[in-house]
C-alpha cells in the first residue's frame, strides 16, 4: 500500500512539473533589476495581449540578455515605470525570460493591465522574422499560465494592435497569432 501511495504521489509531482514546465530564465539570470515597487495581479485572467518590443533582435541568450536590460533601463529610466513593462519576453534565441513575472501587473496596454499577461518577443517584428523556436516558447508559456490558473482557460488572445492605437505586434507576428486557437478578431 505505501508503495502505491508513493507512486501516486510521484505521478502527481511529475504531471504538476511537466504542466508546468516552460523554463522561464529569471530576471536574476538575466541581469534585471529590482522594481522598484509591484502591484498584485489575479487569477484566471481572461486576456493576454502580444507585443514585440519594436528594438533589436537577439539571437543568442547573452546579446537578449543585454537587449533585456536595455528595454528595462528604458522603461525604468525614461519611462519612469517601477520594471519592465511586461510580464514575460521571448528572445530569438527560444528562451521565455522574466519580466514581472506571474501574478504581478505589467505596464503594456493601459487599461487592459489588471485583465491580462503582456507578453512580447524582442525585436521588431515589422521586419524581423519569428522562428518556429519563438512560437513554440509563446505557446509553451500561454499553455503553462493556463495550468497555473494564471490564465483562465478560455482566455482571449489580443494582439497589441487590437487594444491599443499602435502597429505592436508588428506585421509578422500579427499574422501569425490569427491563426492561434485563443485568438479573437
Amino acid at each position: 500500500m505505501v508503495s502505491k501511495v508513493a507512486l501516486l504521489l510521484a505521478v502527481l509531482v511529475c504531471s504538476q512539473y511537466m504542466a508546468q514546465g516552460v523554463y522561464v530564465i529569471s530576471k536574476g539570470e538575466w541581469g534585471g533589476r529590482a522594481p522598484s515597487w509591484t502591484v498584485a495581479l489575479g487569477n484566471y485572467l481572461g486576456y493576454a495581449i502580444i507585443h514585440h518590443t519594436a528594438g533589436s533582435y537577439c539571437e543568442t541568450r547573452s546579446a537578449c540578455e543585454a537587449v533585456l536590460r536595455s528595454v528595462q533601463n528604458y522603461h525604468m529610466d525614461a519611462l519612469g515605470w517601477p520594471d519592465i513593462g511586461y510580464n514575460f519576453l521571448i528572445g530569438g534565441d527560444g528562451n521565455v525570460y522574466e519580466g514581472r513575472g506571474w501574478n504581478r501587473m505589467g505596464a503594456h496596454a493601459a487599461e487592459w493591465n489588471p485583465y491580462s499577461i503582456g507578453i512580447s518577443f524582442l525585436g521588431n517584428f515589422n521586419w524581423d522574422t519569428l522562428e518556429p523556436n519563438m512560437i513554440a516558447a509563446a505557446k509553451n508559456l500561454l499553455n503553462d499560465a493556463v495550468n497555473r490558473g494564471q490564465l483562465s482557460s478560455g482566455y482571449i488572445l489580443y494582439g497589441h494592435r487590437q487594444v491599443s492605437a499602435t502597429e505592436c505586434p508588428g506585421t509578422h507576428i500579427w499574422n501569425e497569432i490569427r491563426g492561434w486557437s485563443h485568438w479573437s478578431g
